[in-house]
């Protein structure tokens, strides 16, 4: 943490791929401005390895953020005073965190949230959750449009900004025209061998896919003895994270060696940064992951693999039309592509010079500092939603251990009711 300076923000995030989003986004404060990051404990808050590995790099954080009960983060709250909460966290989180913030700080401070990578198609959910606060940061021009588009239909009163994803520090200029098959073999440094494939928790959700893609990584190991090709695991089978995993990748592997389907130690399970896998990396492939444009952007030739749809339920519609669309046999065939030009300036790739959440949350902190902020409406407050909310907060106050032990009482209550 940063010595305190004129204005103080304090992030707090509730998983491992928010962590990660809010110690990137931090690092681009204004000058003089200090920080502080603390993780909310819930059911899916990161592990130690997983914290690591998040804030690797980043110059804001000393150390692993602490990880504060909601009763403790009231406490920081209080006796910091900050200026801008940043609630770097799932959107029922955000949606009881604003309103405890609210409620413990007069006057408030600015409140500002985002979302930690690839979001298109933008949804109404994803702002009704976020309704009370007074900016929303997005990371393309395509999801700026839409995200305000949005907030006018379901009648938020918070700005959107836009903001380059943290975690690209240097926007790939993609100007070579797009290659069908581009082979690792090809590449100029002997040191770049390594092929990533980056899992997603949530796609594909068949267990059968899954293992169709760990058998054509096995294939392409097995054809290509040059090749490192690794599985870069967002949590170990033990650890938790944003969405829950129903099949673990590293799990099913095991499963398929013991049956003698694939050579046991054809590929490689890692963890850690992302960052520190690519930086060796002749060739990245994912289903559907914002790591694709961390590669992108180390002009690092991809495949985003449309074997099990391209579309909202896959999370990988905004790939269409990018030219980064590939196939298992291309996988197989070391076939990467390079995204076209065009697509990844309206994709993640636009110009510093077109961000503006630094600006705007600059203004809204001067606005505070010059009378209270507004009271932006909470389209959660409804009485059919309290339910919902009756659920994030017992997420928040009970231990996760407890509330595990309780969700497994009521499966077992259910099975033997059914």
């Amino acid at each position: 943490m940063t010595d305190r300076g004129d204005v103080h923000v304090l992030a707090i995030a509730d998983s491992d791929s928010y962590l990660k989003w809010s110690a990137g986004l931090l690092e681009g404060l204004p000058a003089g401005w200090s920080a502080e990051l603390v993780v909310v404990r819930t059911p899916i808050a990161p592990s130690a390895t997983q914290m690591r590995g998040a804030v690797a790099g980043a110059r804001v954080q000393d150390g692993l953020p602490r990880l504060l009960s909601v009763r403790e983060l009231r406490r920081v709250l209080r006796r910091s005073r900050p200026d801008v909460v940043l609630l770097a966290c799932t959107g029922p989180v955000v949606d009881v965190l604003a309103a405890d913030i609210r409620a413990v700080s007069r006057p408030r401070p600015v409140l500002m949230t985002g979302l930690p990578g690839i979001s298109v198609p933008a949804t109404e959910k994803a702002w009704t959750y976020r309704g009370p606060v007074d900016l929303f940061v997005v990371h393309s021009s395509r999801e700026l449009a839409d995200f305000r588009d949005i907030g006018a239909q379901v009648g938020v009163t918070g700005s959107v900004a836009l903001a380059t994803l943290p975690f690209l520090p240097t926007p790939a200029t993609c100007t070579q025209p797009n290659q069908r098959d581009t082979d690792p073999a090809t590449e100029e440094s002997t040191a770049r061998r390594r092929v990533v494939f980056a899992t997603q928790a949530k796609v594909p959700v068949e267990r059968s896919e899954r293992e169709e893609v760990l058998r054509a990584l096995a294939d392409l190991a097995v054809q290509r003895p040059d090749l490192d090709v690794v599985v870069k695991l967002r949590a170990r089978a033990h650890e938790q994270q944003t969405h829950r995993e129903r099949h673990h990748y590293e799990t099913l592997w095991d499963d398929l060696a013991a049956a003698g389907d694939v050579p046991a130690d054809a590929v490689r399970f890692v963890d850690g940064s992302m960052r520190e896998h690519l930086a060796n990396a002749a060739g990245f492939v994912t289903v559907s992951s914002t790591a694709a444009l961390e590669a992108i952007a180390q002009d690092i030739p991809v495949i985003v693999l449309s074997d099990f749809g391209v579309n909202a339920e896959m999370i990988n519609v905004v790939f269409e039309d990018s030219g980064a669309l590939g196939t298992l046999e291309d996988l197989r065939d070391a076939a990467f592509r390079t995204p076209d030009p065009q697509w990844s300036a309206a994709n993640y790739f636009h110009p510093h010079t077109e961000n503006d959440w630094a600006d705007s949350l600059r203004k809204l902190v001067a606005h505070a500092r010059s009378g209270p902020l507004p009271d932006r409406p909470a389209p959660l407050d409804a009485p059919t939603h309290r339910p919902a909310r009756r659920r994030a907060r017992l997420r928040l106050t009970v231990p996760p251990t407890a509330l595990r032990t309780i969700g497994r009482l009521r499966r077992r209550v259910r099975k033997l009711r059914g």
